[in-house]
């Protein structure tokens, strides 16, 4: 009788490591693929041509000769650009100032409502921004009109008398452009409201401390975080709009993004538009870059 010995049991070798790391990074960039070309497509691509353009010259008829010159940088300087920035980056820091304080103001209000409530208060503010924006401001147009409804609440509450021509004006293009922004103004503030131990202020006011002082001494530094992120959220969209100040401004008072509708429309001098836009992409990542740096010194202080 022969015995056969049983063969070796066969053991699955696991893969190396470096192939399991490369399997991942392959599956990773497969999936990272449709989104990385759309950034390249239209991110990146629009932004070289536009840095591109902002050195070319411009042919007789608004197109691009090429070339390579800082002409039109340096024509940027001249007084008649110079106050359209500056009247940007006033107006841009007014309606963040503004959307600031009514944006702490209504936040303050939703954290204080019962949880039940602060869904529908949200879903009330956000309802509205659900129609189209260039429809909201036209809406403002009927609502600004002589004899519209905020004309006839003047008159009830005997401010005015008769009809009243508020629109075109730089105060009606202030309104749109608070009622635009101040929603992103009110979402992150009431986001870090939401953390502070309502518990805080109660004991503040135990302690003597009036309505004023338990702002101003306990829950604004709490919620500085949150401010600087509204701040960042309004100020730096308020410089590239342009809808607003034709709508309501009457175009008479221009900000940035006029100015560059109008170098290509216009003047049909797409060099010098080219080269406004990358001004105002430099203002915007300044801005970004000083309050992000502002907010990281906040984290490295209350940690």
């Amino acid at each position: 009788m022969t015995v056969t010995a049983a063969p070796p049991p066969t053991r699955t070798v696991p893969p190396a490591a470096h192939t399991v790391r490369m399997r991942h990074h392959a599956v990773t960039v497969a999936l990272l693929a449709p989104a990385g070309l759309t950034v390249v497509a239209l991110v990146l691509v629009p932004l070289v041509l536009v840095v591109r353009n902002s050195f070319a010259r411009p042919d007789a008829y608004g197109g691009i000769r090429g070339g390579f010159t800082f002409s039109n940088y340096h024509e940027l300087f001249d007084p008649v650009y110079l106050k359209v920035f500056g009247y940007s980056l006033g107006m841009a820091a007014l309606n963040t100032a503004v959307c600031l304080v009514l944006g702490y103001v209504v936040s303050y209000y939703l954290a204080g409502r019962p949880p039940q409530r602060q869904g529908l208060l949200l879903l009330l503010i956000i309802v509205p921004f659900w129609t189209d924006f260039l429809v909201r401001t036209f809406a403002w147009i009927n609502l600004l009109s002589p004899g519209g409804p905020v004309n006839a609440l003047t008159d009830a509450v005997g401010l005015t008398d008769g009809q009243v021509q508020w629109i075109p004006s730089q105060g009606a293009s202030f309104v749109g452009l608070v009622y635009a922004f101040l929603p992103t103004a009110i979402f992150p503030i009431y986001a870090t409201l939401r953390g502070v131990d309502p518990s805080l202020g109660e004991a503040a006011r135990d302690l003597g401390c009036g309505w004023w002082r338990v702002h101003i001494r306990v829950l604004l530094p709490l919620v500085r975080p949150g401010l600087l992120a509204a701040a960042l959220l309004t100020f730096v969209p308020t410089l590239g709009v342009f809808v607003i100040p034709v709508l309501l401004g009457g175009g008479k008072n221009q900000l940035v993004g006029n100015l560059i509708v109008t170098l290509y429309t216009e003047f049909r001098n797409q060099p010098m538009g080219a080269a406004a836009s990358v001004a105002l992409l430099v203002l915007m990542i300044v801005s970004a870059v000083v309050l992000g740096t502002a907010a990281s010194r906040l984290r490295r202080k209350a940690s």
